[in-house]
């Protein structure tokens, strides 16, 4: 299938920089299997049917992010993302330079909803910049430390075999922290769970959950309550966000933080949930509010005091990279364990170069935009025709 391309120009009315201008925006849909399907409350990932966007500038660079489709979470999938980003988001763009972030925002924002096809745009974009002058976007965007420490998802499976899991990844990569998926009925079920993998790992290693909005507000107060002996680190989304009454019934009651992930994917929601004592943490994800809006996201953090942690959106290997480079970069999310590894999952990756954890840390790229490079020969492989 040939790469899909967009060759318009960007609406009038503003002027460009002088930088390197959007010249082309590519999609190229591409889709590779896990080997070992993640499951949890809100859905399930056995391929990672996901874009890859490439900004091609005027002085030839070529800027690279993807865009993971959740259509059970934003509404997107695989197609709708291409549809979007050739259709709507490439004309309104093309002509602007790289480092009218601002300006692209602000036209890609016109069109509702689609957050990781916006996303991607604006990470290929920083990629393109650091390619251009020869610089990390880690250092761009702040460089604040060159690791992080990892945390690995666990989904639903039985209390042994995700116990084994656990250990296993702790015995070969040294990670020491994981997220437990929780969310089912009977409750006991996920309580068996986290019991056997804490037992399994002794006291040293952090556990927390995320319900992805599968329990009701009563069933998540009795989880916690069953699950205090456990030692959780926080917890996640384990009720829905439009049950306004009953989740702050929750939250206010709940001894560790509460963490904000789907409820919160924009700065006001962010807010909105924190100043309504909805939540009292955010997740961010790069894959939903690129590198930009995830710098307006950590600063807000900042500004009210909360924890914020790097979530993972079951990104591929290329989105990956993108949650280490923004997370190690700022202060206030290399202090938790980041979860980067659910990539060990998949069957294979775009990139030429393999990503390593070692001793439970991952460290940032060193080359310049996001210091990875694609394997052609993988994304000819890969790619699908839609």
């Amino acid at each position: 299938m040939p790469v899909q391309t967009a060759t318009h120009t960007a609406t009038p009315g503003h002027e460009p920089s002088t930088a390197a201008r959007i010249l082309d925006v590519r999609t190229v849909p591409y889709a590779i299997p896990y080997r070992k399907p993640l499951r949890f409350a809100s859905g399930s990932i056995d391929l990672a049917d996901n874009v890859l966007v490439e900004i091609v500038t005027s002085d030839g660079v070529v800027g690279i992010a993807e865009a993971p489709p959740r259509p059970y979470t934003y509404g997107e999938t695989q197609a709708s993302i291409v549809a979007v980003i050739e259709q709507i988001f490439a004309p309104a763009i093309i002509g602007l330079s790289i480092l009218d972030r601002e300006q692209v925002r602000s036209r890609l924002a016109r069109t509702v909803g689609n957050p990781t096809a916006k996303a991607a745009i604006d990470m290929a974009m920083w990629d393109a910049w650091g390619k251009t002058i020869g610089t990390p976007v880690h250092s761009l965007l702040g460089g604040f430390t060159d690791q992080l420490q990892v945390s690995h998802m666990l989904g639903f499976d039985d209390p042994d075999v995700v116990a084994a899991e656990a250990i296993q990844l702790r015995e070969t990569l040294g990670i020491a922290s994981f997220k437990i998926k929780v969310g089912r009925r009977p409750i006991p079920l996920d309580v068996a769970v986290c019991k056997a993998v804490r037992e399994a790992l002794g006291p040293e290693a952090e556990l927390y959950i995320d319900g992805n909005r599968g329990w009701t507000a009563a069933e998540s107060a009795l989880a916690v309550r069953q699950l205090e002996d456990v030692g959780l680190s926080r917890v996640e989304e384990l009720c829905p966000a439009d049950d306004v009454l009953g989740r702050r019934w929750l939250v206010s009651q709940c001894p560790i933080p509460f963490v904000a992930d789907e409820s919160a994917p924009t700065p006001a929601d962010v807010t909105r949930e924190i100043l309504s004592g909805a939540a009292t943490a955010v997740s961010i994800k790069t894959a939903r509010t690129g590198f930009s809006d995830s710098l307006r996201v950590s600063h807000l953090a900042e500004g009210l005091g909360i924890e914020a942690v790097i979530g993972n959106q079951i990104d591929a290997h290329l989105g990956t990279v993108c949650s280490l480079v923004f997370g190690a970069s700022q202060e206030i999310t290399s202090r938790s364990a980041a979860e980067l590894s659910n990539y060990l999952d998949m069957a294979d990756g775009l990139l030429q170069e393999p990503l390593l954890i070692e001793n439970g840390h991952m460290r940032v790229p060193d080359g310049p935009g996001l210091g990875v490079r694609l394997d052609p020969e993988k994304v000819a492989r890969y790619r699908v025709d839609l």
